[in-house]
């Protein structure tokens, strides 16, 4: 089964991935793609405006009841939780820091893992604490796919650890290796297709 949507969380560290991840996708990837990235709390947040020029797509903070589209990445905006509708809408919630994070990762993986089920990729990155990891059981106990990125290859592994720990049927790879599952999803081929190599 295709997947509608990838979700992807991380803290410390995880901003270095997302250009090895998403940098220069083919114009046939169309999933879209949600991330929550802790943030400093009450601070503005510029992360859609300096991931756009790392990776060379349109990037946006949602709005709440947004509709999810085609071809787009979204950032969780700062002091709030961003969560996925069985409609496939956004939705932002002011409720109280989990894991000590606004926005949490558990939180928008556990939303989409009940709108979505396996239809779904959650992918968890570099981060200092152990948000995301009960999300992305989460998404692998309704059938999703989870992905990891590999304690050794996360300047800081805690996240990733703490995921290994509660998720069984994970994926733990290295972020280049999480971008060939993500193009081959995708219906895109690897990167040896795209660069025309036999």
């Amino acid at each position: 089964m295709q997947a509608e949507a990838i979700v992807v969380g991380g803290s410390a560290g995880a901003f270095d991935a997302f250009s090895t991840l998403f940098a220069d996708l083919p114009g046939e990837f169309t999933i879209p793609i949600v991330i929550v990235l802790h943030l400093p709390r009450r601070k503005p947040s510029a992360l859609a405006e300096a991931l756009a020029t790392q990776i060379g797509r349109p990037v946006q903070e949602p709005l709440d009841k947004e509709p999810m589209a085609r071809s787009m990445i979204y950032v969780a905006p700062a002091d709030y939780h961003l969560l996925i509708d069985r409609g496939l809408a956004f939705a932002l919630s002011v409720d109280e820091p989990v894991n000590f994070s606004q926005p949490s990762i558990d939180i928008l993986f556990e939303s989409a893992a009940d709108a979505l089920g396996a239809r779904l990729i959650g992918i968890l990155l570099s981060g200092a604490n152990a948000d995301g990891a009960q999300g992305l059981k989460a998404i692998e106990d309704a059938g999703g796919l989870a992905i990891i990125q590999a304690p050794e290859d996360a300047s800081s592994p805690a996240m990733p650890n703490a995921a290994i720990a509660l998720c069984k049927h994970a994926r733990v790879l290295p972020a280049r290796d999480i971008r060939e599952h993500l193009l081959q999803a995708a219906g895109c081929g690897g990167a040896a297709e795209q660069r025309g190599m036999p």
